[in-house]
């Protein structure tokens, strides 16, 4: 049975304003993503893998809409698709508990009206389902581990229960251990409760370990997409060899 596709990306140009200009100069734009084609499959993992300022983020935030200046298309299932940052603690509000933080997306819910009983019941609920101890509602961003933060991050994006989450590197500002939980965590997510994940990195030996596919950007496109396996162990175009060597990957390694 063939997979049903959660995002469809056709032709997708995003654009940003350049702000460098002389005063006789017209307002430009730079142009970012360049054509991009892409299928996000429903319960699979998806690596976007490139270096810094590929256009990986770029491409996250089109699909969450925060990329407004656009053209071509973006189809989506389900409407939901929530963000995990790579930063938890600047993207948790610091002067709020963690409690007020798992209830706050529930609290702006379009769709339903919670009540405060349904609300702590469902943090309750998420806070168990990412190993995290009811104990630590009580505390600030600034109280927890990196990872403590990642995991409440990955918290709040679940608590409406979307069909999709899209982490932005989200274990690069972790060390070594740290990252190992936070990769099984959301394997488990996708696993078990059939999450799709978009998941970018500039690692590679990462995006091998967790993810079905991977598409790999360079300069605003997809230079190439398939299973890591076969990526790795053959890779069609130049950049993809580049990227391997970078990480000291060597083919042999993925011979599986």
């Amino acid at each position: 049975m063939e997979q049903e596709k959660v995002i469809e990306i056709k032709n997708l140009n995003v654009y940003y304003k350049n702000h460098k200009k002389s005063p006789l100069s017209r307002d430009k734009k730079k142009h970012v993503l360049k054509g991009i084609d892409l299928d996000v499959y429903e319960g699979e993992i998806l690596g976007l893998a490139g270096e810094s300022g590929c256009g990986k983020s770029t491409l996250a935030k089109a699909i969450v809409g925060m990329n407004k200046d656009i053209t071509g298309e973006i189809i989506q299932k389900y409407s939901d698709s929530q963000m995990v940052f790579q930063d938890p603690y600047s993207s948790l509000n610091p002067s709020k508990k963690i409690g007020w933080l798992f209830e706050e997306p529930l609290r702006v819910d379009k769709k339903r009206k919670w009540t405060p009983k349904e609300m702590k019941e469902r943090v309750k609920t998420v806070i168990k389902a990412i190993g995290l101890s009811e104990n630590m509602l009580d505390r600030y961003p600034n109280q927890l581990s990196g990872g403590q933060r990642q995991r409440v991050s990955i918290g709040v994006a679940l608590m409406r229960s979307p069909k999709v989450i899209i982490a932005d590197e989200p274990v690069s500002a972790l060390d070594v251990t740290i990252q190992a939980q936070i990769l099984e965590l959301l394997r488990s997510l996708n696993k078990n409760m059939g999450i799709t994940i978009l998941f970018i990195s500039h690692d590679l030996r990462v995006i091998y370990q967790i993810c079905d596919h991977v598409a790999v950007m360079r300069g605003g496109i997809i230079e190439e997409y398939g299973e890591p396996s076969s990526v790795y162990r053959n890779p069609q175009c130049d950049y993809t060899k580049e990227l391997l060597n970078a990480a000291g990957i060597i083919k042999k390694n993925f011979n599986k």
